[in-house]
């Protein structure tokens, strides 16, 4: 565990300003990574907010690779933030500090308030993540704006009607209407919320139920997914030529977190050696070129030779030169028979832009590729993340674009249903759209915020 504080640098110290002032609380990675990208589209503005930070689980390095302060400690925690999923994860928590972590957090977020208030500044918070920042923003006693990125209506309903569910455990999900419970609606109706940013337009439409000041502006997930190889440096001009001689694409992303993304790959790998042999099938639904890439978006965390020694163990032999125009010298290429494997960190946008289905063990990577209208097949494992509970919640948030399967070799016939079917992928394409929402949520929540928060003082 390390501590963090940087409060208040020198450089930094809080002064009578007619500029906003604004507080950021967030709790994970990926909560950190989405308020970033409002606050990089915040200080493109005009007259910018003056902007702090506060990460409520890690330490915060998006926030500290942008040159945000930080006003309080931070620590990274045993469960690295996965609580929610594990009541021993809380456990060991809990034995680790969080409870004076949290108390002490608290508390500086307070502080931060009030010495806005004494200095006559325009202040507010932005909680990004679920209800423990929207919580703390309560507390702060400022004015407040909440980007709810945990929780989606598609968890519990579609544009239908509620989905069937198998235990009462699972019903009381939605006991009062919506997937966001009476206490956090009500943190959310409060005068001093002047805005909730949703994560999809189904779940707006339930919270206006409430009187929620609920806008439906789009993902941030979605943004900042831009290949830096243009797409028609890969696909031909003509369509029809392009689909005849183009490769297959097939996504594999694994996670992010070790050790779960290297058991991870050892699965996603079996599900690629049991669709190699189903192309040698005379039926074979590959295009007529014959070839196939399988373009691992590896995260730059993990340690690559670990991961291509799993794939040389199943026939795979390295290989001199990039089928795809990627810009990855580092990248690692293997051949088998008619097929690329491609493992890189630099491309991640690539491979999801590219892919023209996924095999999938991850939590946003395959949120994101899905909401580029493409489908994913994955496959349960052991967690803690991407474990059978979590695969199966994330089946539901993403409809019909995720497709469950409980072994690795039951993917090449999942592949083969998709591609034998076209009229599905439509849908699909539709559905991930809708269901994720299209790109540029960052800049219109940052132009919401200036509107609400920029032309008053907080009383």
């Amino acid at each position: 565990m390390s501590d963090v504080s940087r409060l208040y640098p020198t450089s930094n110290s809080p002064t009578r300003t007619s500029r906003l002032q604004l507080l950021v609380l967030s709790n994970g990675h990926g909560e950190d990574i989405i308020a970033v990208r409002i606050l990089q589209e915040l200080l493109q503005q005009a007259n910018p907010a003056d902007i702090y930070a506060l990460p409520l689980v890690g330490e915060g390095r998006a926030y500290q690779n942008l040159n945000i302060p930080l006003i309080g400690a931070v620590r990274t925690m045993p469960s690295g933030g996965f609580i929610y999923m594990d009541s021993r994860q809380l456990a060991r928590d809990v034995r680790g500090g969080l409870l004076q972590l949290t108390w002490s957090q608290i508390q500086a977020t307070r502080r931060w308030v009030s010495s806005q208030k004494k200095l006559g500044n325009k202040h507010a918070v932005l909680a990004v993540g679920d209800i423990v920042p929207l919580l703390f923003a309560y507390i702060s006693g400022a004015n407040y704006a909440f980007v709810g990125t945990a929780k989606s209506e598609y968890y519990v309903r579609d544009e239908v009607g509620l989905l069937p569910r198998k235990s009462k455990a699972a019903r009381w999900e939605n006991f009062s209407g919506s997937i966001y419970h009476p206490w956090e609606r009500w943190l959310m109706s409060r005068r001093r919320c002047r805005a909730v940013f949703p994560r999809d337009g189904l779940t707006t439409q339930i919270l206006k139920n409430w009187s929620i000041p609920a806008v439906d502006v789009g993902n941030p997930m979605m943004d900042g997914l831009e290949p830096r190889v243009s797409p028609q440096l890969f696909y031909m001009a003509n369509a029809r030529y392009q689909e005849m001689d183009r490769p297959l694409v097939i996504t594999l992303l694994p996670g992010s977190r070790e050790p779960e993304a290297y058991n991870n790959w050892r699965v996603i790998m079996t599900a690629v050696s049991a669709l190699m042999a189903s192309f040698q099938e005379r039926d074979t639904f590959l295009p007529n070129s014959g070839s196939v890439v399988f373009m691992g978006a590896i995260a730059p965390g993990l340690d690559l030779n670990t991961l291509a020694q799993t794939v040389q163990s199943q026939g795979w032999r390295t290989h001199p030169d990039l089928p795809l125009p990627l810009q990855d010298g580092d990248a690692l290429i293997f051949k088998q028979r008619n097929a690329h494997l491609v493992l890189t960190q630099q491309s991640y946008n690539e491979c999801l832009h590219w892919g023209d289905v996924a095999i999938a063990m991850a939590g946003t990577a395959t949120e994101q590729f899905i909401g580029l209208g493409k489908p994913a097949i994955a496959m349960p494992g052991e967690g803690p993340q991407y474990n059978p509970g979590f695969a199966e919640a994330q089946s539901r948030l993403l409809g019909l674009s995720l497709i469950l399967v409980e072994e690795p070799v039951q993917v090449a016939q999942a592949v083969r249903s998709l591609f034998t079917n076209p009229d599905s992928l439509h849908i699909i394409r539709e559905n991930g759209v809708r269901r994720m929402g299209k790109p540029g949520a960052a800049g219109r929540i940052a132009d919401y915020l200036v509107e609400k928060f920029g032309h008053y003082i907080n009383s």
